[in-house]
């Protein structure tokens, strides 16, 4: 079965090129198109869209404002926000609003459509990388404090927690797995208690978690 795509971006040229690059793969669909973050929300329910590749500055609603609204419904539908990495603290605000990672706009074909297929499948696209970059900046920023901050870290397990700490270093569940030498199952089964304990929508907002919290500190740039 094809991953539906939807495509939301203000400008119609970068919506053409997304469209190419990701119906070039024949197991991807783009479903529709938006201008902007109010169209975005109301074609990711009426497409039934698997995924949004949501651009972040749109007039009107803007891409953060949509991705708080389609995470937040209740669907399925998976945010991957693209940006040229210019504002970081927009970037982080869209992971805490439930998008389930980042790309930036410069990205290769098969990157794109990789990333789109991880995303579909409910896991996070969190290069290491750029999100140490990332969550580095923003917490060196004077504004770097969280709207609010999930139920006590007690509530999980010690090998919740040790799986939640390898997840915001960016490991994959099969590293993780290989790792502490267990199933690739058994990780995922973990890493969904660690979300239902905290209340995280996805395995990216764990992450955002694990930082605001001190589970994990930023390494020196």
């Amino acid at each position: 079965m094809s991953v539906r795509v939807l495509l939301a971006d203000d400008q119609a040229l970068v919506r053409a090129g997304f469209r190419v690059l990701v119906e070039t793969a024949p197991d991807l669909t783009v479903v529709g198109e938006a201008a902007n973050g109010g169209e975005a929300v109301r074609l990711a329910g009426e497409t039934g869209a698997d995924v949004v590749l949501m651009d972040i500055r749109m007039p009107g609603m803007d891409g953060l404002a949509a991705t708080r609204e389609i995470t937040k419904s209740g669907t399925a539908t998976r945010v991957l926000v693209l940006t040229t990495f210019e504002i970081d603290e927009y970037v982080f605000a869209a992971l805490r609003a439930g998008a389930s990672g980042f790309l930036g706009k410069s990205v290769e074909a098969e990157q794109l459509q990789e990333a789109i297929r991880v995303v579909a499948r409910g896991e996070a696209l969190l290069s290491p990388s750029a999100t140490q970059g990332l969550i580095t900046r923003f917490l060196a920023s004077p504004n770097a404090h969280p709207d609010h901050l999930p139920g006590d870290l007690a509530v999980l397990t010690e090998r919740e927690r040790e799986i939640m700490i390898l997840v915001a270093t960016g490991l994959t569940n099969d590293e993780i797995a290989l790792r502490l030498g267990i199933s690739r199952t058994t990780v995922k089964t973990h890493v969904n208690r660690a979300m239902l304990k905290l209340g995280a929508h996805d395995r990216a907002q764990l992450v955002i978690i694990a930082y605001e919290t001190g589970m994990v500190r930023p390494r020196p740039q």
